[in-house]
This record gives structure tokens, C-alpha cells and sequence, in this order.
């Protein structure tokens, strides 16, 4: 359901949502995350948005235990933080949401820790202009699948895969709201993009085949093949001529 362009509280505590993420992420991507531990991330991200006056949005999130999700490697999403040091090599998808005053932005990135190898940079790299396809496509007048067109066609000509079973999808008072996001283009119902609208907008591409599988732990989704995976994704806002990049960072 589109955020009313009228109700400016809304739109500025949205923005101010995704400036928190943004910080965040700036703030991450300064620090050496090799022999960190997951859990120590997250407890560092929960402080940096409670620093905001602002709540994280994951936490108790239908039962999900932790502030921040941290997936590593052949882990797609939902990876949650536990006492696991991050190793030199690995690559790290970190997806932050944040409620303030009642509206939530959410975005991801994947992080190298130390030196990655060259074929999984330049997943990262493909994944990274996925994303800025698909938010380019998100405008009024065009359709859902316009946005899952341009994702799918970036990632598949460089030979990776989308996830199938995971989307996008809207944002604001919830953290999941219509319309659902494929990074893919189906054979479901088509939804017409208008301002006002709020979409978390999330590529997530696989080195190998597009399968995934579930942990036992019920949470964290795994590349069936064991391949690698990567995570970017911004909130953004639609307007009249376009879109706003509520998450944007200067690194993407």
C-alpha cells in the first residue's frame, strides 16, 4: 500500500530510517571485519540504530532472535549472529532494518573481508549494478516486472543466477508489505508502480544454480549447491519523477 505523499511524517521518518542504514554501513565499511565474530557485529549495529532513538526492525521479527541478519558466504540471507569469527576470504552479507517513529527502511550489502577471490568480486561487482538496474526501473507509469526484468537480465547475462524463492517487496509501517518483488519475471499479477510507494528493491544472486535450502536452525537460507552468494538491497521512494534512494551509500 503506497505511503500517502501527503503525510510528510511519514516520508521524513522513512528517510530518516534509511539515513541511519546508511551510516551504518558507512561506518562498516571502514572496519576490519576478519576474526570478528557475527554476534559482536550485531551488537554493534544494535547500538549504532539505538544511537538514533531508533529500534531494529529484525529483532523478534517473527521470532528472529537477533538485531541484524549476517550471512556468510554460500548463505543467501537470514544468517543469524552467533559466536562464528569471520574469516579472511569470506564475504559477508549484512542486511539491517530500522523502525523510526513507526516507518521502516531496510537495505543489505556484502562486505569482503580481507582479500576475496577475483570470480567472487565480481559477483559482488554484478550483483551491485543488478541493484542500480532494477532501482532505475522503478518509476511511475512502469510495472513490477519491469524492476525483475532489469535484475534478471543483468545477473543472467554474466552467467549467476537469481534466487527464486525470495523477493523484494513493499515497505513501510510493516516490514514486509505488497508488492511482492521478484528478481525474476513470472507469471503473477502485475502491479503498477505510483508515488508514494516504498519498495526494498534486493537482488540476491547465486555463483551457481538458483536453488536454495533452509538451515536447521529454521532461519538462514543456504545455496543448495554450496555455491556463493550475494546480497544488495535499498529502500527507495517513489515520487512524481522518479524514485529516492532512502539507503544509498557512497559505495554504491
Amino acid at each position: 500500500m503506497p505511503i500517502s505523499a501527503a503525510n510528510a511524517q511519514a516520508i521524513e521518518s522513512i528517510k530518516a530510517a534509511g539515513r541511519i542504514i546508511m551510516e551504518i554501513f558507512q561506518r562498516i565499511d571502514k572496519m576490519d571485519l576478519r576474526r570478528m565474530k557475527t554476534i559482536d557485529l550485531n551488537d554493534r549495529i544494535d547500538t549504532m540504530i539505538r544511537e538514533n532513538a531508533a529500534s531494529p526492525a529484525f529483532l523478534n521479527y517473527r521470532g528472529f532472535p537477533k538485531s541484524c541478519c549476517i550471512s556468510l558466504n554460500e548463505e543467501v540471507v537470514h544468517g543469524i549472529p552467533d559466536s562464528r569469527r569471520i574469516e579472511d576470504g569470506d564475504i559477508v552479507k549484512i542486511d539491517v532494518g530500522v523502525n523510526y517513529r513507526g516507518y521502516i527502511a531496510d537495505a543489505a550489502r556484502t562486505f569482503a573481508a580481507g582479500s576475496i577471490a577475483p570470480e567472487a568480486q565480481q559477483m559482488l561487482e554484478v550483483t551491485k549494478q543488478a541493484l542500480k538496474k532494477g532501482i532505475a526501473a522503478a518509476k511511475p507509469g512502469n510495472k513490477i516486472s519491469d524492476i525483475s526484468r532489469a535484475i534478471q537480465t543483468t545477473v543472467e547475462a554474466k552467467g549467476y543466477s537469481v534466487v527464486r524463492e525470495l523477493t523484494g517487496h513493499g515497505i513501510g509501517r510493516n516490514l514486509h508489505e505488497e508488492p511482492a518483488i521478484p528478481n525474476f519475471v513470472g507469471s503473477g499479477p502485475e502491479f503498477l508502480i505510483k508515488p508514494g510507494m516504498a519498495l526494498a528493491i534486493e537482488p540476491m544472486v547465486n555463483m551457481g544454480k538458483h536453488d536454495v535450502v533452509t538451515a536447521q536452525n529454521r532461519w538462514t537460507i543456504l545455496t543448495k549447491d554450496n555455491s556463493l552468494s550475494c546480497h544488495y538491497e535499498d529502500t527507495v521512494l517513489i515520487v512524481d519523477d522518479g524514485n529516492l534512494n532512502l539507503t544509498k551509500t557512497m559505495e554504491n
